[in-house]
């Protein structure tokens, strides 16, 4: 069982645009020939962030085209915020806040023998990673660049960097890369 950041980035480090926008993904290949399929079928829970899940919400009818219904994960899913978000209908939603330690056990329990994906934002993956529970980043480079926007990653990490565990070519427009990442309290320990 792992914790995993599963996510699409720019080139220039960015997940979404400045508006949260990720009308700039799609055009790039389609979701099936990246290692989605098989990722997704190895997860029991996730966790999301305000602002991807508020997307989701935005582009419900979009989602339904795509995937049958408004809500596209069988899996039970943690969403943080401190505001109150509309519910999706059919979907196995819980609004939490505060500490992600304490969401993570409930997560874990869920999951069962299958990972936990934190699906975004940047910043709440970096909760994650703080809290010495985020175990790998799969990472799509797409091959746009954005400018600016939600990043990817908002926090510094140098020492130990992360482990290249591979890299994968998915299509024209896609780099998948795969890292282990350190636990950053074991590193302030050593």
């Amino acid at each position: 069982m792992k914790t995993q950041y599963y996510t699409a980035t720019s080139l220039d480090g960015f997940i979404a645009t400045e508006e949260d926008s990720l009308d700039w993904l799609f055009p790039l290949g389609d979701i099936n020939d990246t290692g989605y399929p098989s990722f997704i079928a190895h997860v029991g829970a996730l966790a999301m962030g305000s602002a991807t899940y508020m997307w989701m919400v935005r582009h419900a009818e979009k989602v339904a085209e795509q995937a049958g219904s408004p809500w596209p994960y069988e899996q039970p899913a943690w969403v943080f915020s401190h505001r109150t978000l509309p519910p999706i209908e059919g979907a196995d939603v819980r609004f939490v806040q505060g500490d992600v330690r304490a969401v993570h056990k409930e997560m874990v329990r869920a999951a069962g023998a299958k990972n936990v994906w934190v699906v975004g934002g940047g910043d709440l993956a970096g909760q994650f990673f703080d809290a010495g529970l985020l175990d790998e980043a799969i990472i799509q480079v797409a091959s746009v660049t954005l400018g600016k926007g939600k990043q990817l990653f908002p926090r510094r990490v140098t020492s130990p960097p992360w482990k290249l565990l591979s890299v994968r070519q998915v299509g024209t427009g896609f780099a998948e890369l795969r890292y282990e990442l350190p636990n950053p309290r074991a590193a302030v320990a050593a």
